[in-house]
């Protein structure tokens, strides 16, 4: 159906006579008073316009209307349109600056006549904006007029003159990004669908689409099914509702109105998953067809792409008992199997310390499948005029002789974070290191611990821990990652790592492994030394290093700053020894090396010498804050906490899926 739809489109195209296109890129560069090309002549007065060639959407060149008042250029068509016409092309400001205003004439019958009005409508930079506009038969001549800030102006480019067709879907296609469908959340994309049309009026109205639920693990886990309008954001889920949900069921027909516009129309299948829904288990959805205009049926190619979205927990979410956003996860298993969750509670935004924030922490007794509600284990006071004294960044540790539950964060007493900390040791003057213990399991905390004076030099600037976990090592040696800031005028940052021999009450401190190097995580490796992997500002790739001596020297490893690539973000990496897989290392974190997205899990069965693609498991395609921290969960199991938009979410992976076996 939709191949015979594209020929027939094709052979309509071929019969009508396109006029002119043009892109600039053959045009020669810098100021003119007339260009003539194969579709017509471009006329302006000495000083209004260009063809620039330091930006444009597709190529190198562009049209653009200089700053100052009453530009303009003129477009004279080789003969006048015998049709009404679309007249399409990509613009933008060069500044939001005072005065803009941008108006588009047709020369008819030896008169200019108004036929657009963009003052309001021009987005600054990027080409962002798409005109669209029909212009009258009979038009001999287009006039561009502008008003703009001297030395700015008003860029044109992808300008294309062709006879108005009426409006007609062209493709339809599915995707299907990795997102994982969370328990507690009302809107979970699981598949997505384009909608592509030509020409002008008429639009097709898009009536209905058949969803499929084939591929889902448990159809019970699925409380409801409904399709969002995105137009042409293709963000993940966003959009407005396309009629009503329905009750999950294995294949749904949704009905509704939504009027496609010229290009790219984008829908989200999005579910809503029942709170029981297995965390084992995943949500798969195809689109088997849509119906135009109450009658016309047409299929994709694809219904839907490989793969399934896997279930997980959408653990912290904004607007959480009064927050307005969750960030810095960490989590840890104890003796007895309880999975202990640690996080920042950012009550007036994402921003970082100082702030409003306090550790919160949530605990699991069933693997992940449910969790308690969130009790504030870390508040070190209220007053707004010390900024509330904000505590946060947590990690947490498990003791593995005594099953004590440490957790640590670094305390603002007004602005004494990472740029308002400066030499000393007092509250007053630079930033506090503060520990909290639970002697149950997780269930009650102690009073926060102050810890400065046992781990900072008086002239470092700060000392904090590194977030995520600490571990226990085979001697009972309890190790958090840690960092400083050096007592140079710039405050160069170290990661290291702080530990204790006499289960927490002294702590001692390392040396710095590399400068600029800042949230790192630490393993015990099968021989007994510690692997630091480090948040590398530099950016590019994570710092890896090993020491024998619980920090006092430290070699660099021969995969630093080359296995693992990083875009200067958090990451967590555990050490896992399996009675039936063997021993390996887990890393998660955003694998790119620009923006924090692609959540990914890498494996590693040699002690960190290689992480072999096939052992590579992308778990959430979408941008975030990046932050993620691991977890053994049972035996054959590992969960990760890790950061949505300054939400905090929960999944967990068969050991066997991670190692494809």
């Amino acid at each position: 159906m939709l191949q015979s739809m594209r020929v027939i489109f094709a052979i309509w195209l071929a019969a009508v006579a396109i006029a002119p296109a043009e892109d600039f890129e053959a045009l020669p560069a810098g100021p003119f008073e007339r260009l003539t090309t194969d579709e017509g002549t471009w006329v302006a007065k000495k000083g209004h316009a260009e063809v620039h060639n330091e930006h444009a959407r597709g190529g190198k060149q562009s049209l653009r209307l200089l700053g100052g008042e009453e530009r303009a250029v003129e477009f004279e068509l080789k003969k006048p349109l015998a049709k009404e016409s679309g007249l399409s092309f990509w613009s933008e400001r060069w500044t939001k600056n005072k005065p803009f205003s941008f108006r588009i004439e047709a020369k008819r019958g030896g008169a200019w006549s108004e036929i657009y009005r963009g003052d309001q409508t021009i987005r600054v930079g990027g080409f962002l904006t798409e005109v669209d506009v029909v212009v009258p038969a009979g038009t001999a001549a287009l006039r561009f007029r502008t008003t703009t800030p001297a030395k700015s102006g008003l860029m044109i480019d992808d300008f294309a003159l062709a006879p108005v067709m009426p409006m007609r879907v062209t493709e339809v296609t599915t995707m299907q990004p990795v997102i994982p469908a969370l328990v507690g959340k009302k809107v979970n994309p699981v598949l997505g669908l384009r909608v592509v049309t030509e020409g002008r009026h008429t639009a097709p109205m898009l009536t209905a689409i058949k969803v499929s639920l084939a591929g889902t693990t448990h159809l019970g886990d699925v409380k409801s099914v409904q399709v969002l309008i995105a137009g042409g954001d293709a963000t993940p889920g966003a959009g407005k509702p396309f009629g009503e949900a329905k009750a999950a069921a294995g294949e749904v027909v949704i009905t509704g109105e939504a009027a496609l516009s010229r290009g790219d129309n984008h829908f989200w299948v999005s579910v809503e998953l029942n709170d029981d829904a297995d965390l084992d288990g995943v949500v798969d959805a195809a689109v088997p067809g849509v119906q135009i205009d109450g009658k016309e049926v047409l299929e994709p190619a694809e219904p839907s792409p490989d793969g399934a979205q896997r279930i997980g927990v959408a653990l912290r979410q904004h607007g959480d008992d009064g927050s307005r956003a969750y960030r810095i996860p960490g989590l840890a298993t104890t003796n007895e199997g309880t999975l202990i969750a640690v996080y920042d509670i950012r009550r007036d935004g994402g921003g970082d310390l100082p702030g409003d924030i306090d550790v919160g922490m949530s605990r699991s007794t069933d693997g992940g499948q449910s969790w308690e509600p969130m009790r504030v284990i870390m508040d070190m006071g209220d007053d707004p005029k010390w900024r509330h004294d904000g505590v946060g960044d947590p990690a947490v540790l498990v003791d593995r002789a005594n099953n004590r539950v440490w957790a640590i964060a670094t305390w603002s007493h007004g602005n004494r974070s990472w740029n308002g900390s400066g030499p000393g040791m007092t509250p007053e003057e630079t930033g506090q290191l503060m520990t909290a213990y639970s002697n149950d399991d997780g269930k009650t905390w102690s009073e926060p611990i102050n810890i400065t004076a046992q781990v900072k030099k008086p002239e470092w600037r700060f000392v904090l821990q590194g977030p995520g976990k600490g571990i226990t090592m085979k001697d009972g040696t309890l190790v958090f990652a840690s960092q400083y800031r050096d007592a140079g005028r710039n405050g160069t940052p170290y990661s290291s790592i702080i530990w204790s021999k006499d289960h927490g009450k002294t702590w001692h401190m390392g040396t710095g492994i590399k400068s600029n190097t800042t949230e790192a995580q630490v393993v015990e490796l099968g021989d007994g030394s510690l692997m630091l992997n480090c948040r590398d500002n530099r950016g590019g790739a994570r710092t890896v290093g090993v020491t024998k001596d619980l920090g006092k020297t430290w070699e660099l490893h021969p995969t630093d700053r080359k296995a693992l690539r990083e875009p200067v973000c958090m990451a967590s990496l555990i050490r896992v020894e399996h009675p039936s897989h063997g021993d390996f290392l887990v890393f998660s974190n955003p694998d790119t090396t620009r923006g924090r997205y692609n959540m990914t899990v890498k494996i590693s069965k040699d002690e960190g010498m290689t992480w072999p693609e096939k052992w590579h498991t992308l778990y959430d395609s979408r941008g975030g804050s990046g932050y993620s921290c691991l977890t053994r969960v049972g035996e054959d199991r590992i969960g990760v906490l890790y950061e949505g938009p300054v939400e905090i979410y929960f999944l967990r992976f068969g050991v066997a899926e991670l190692l494809g076996e």
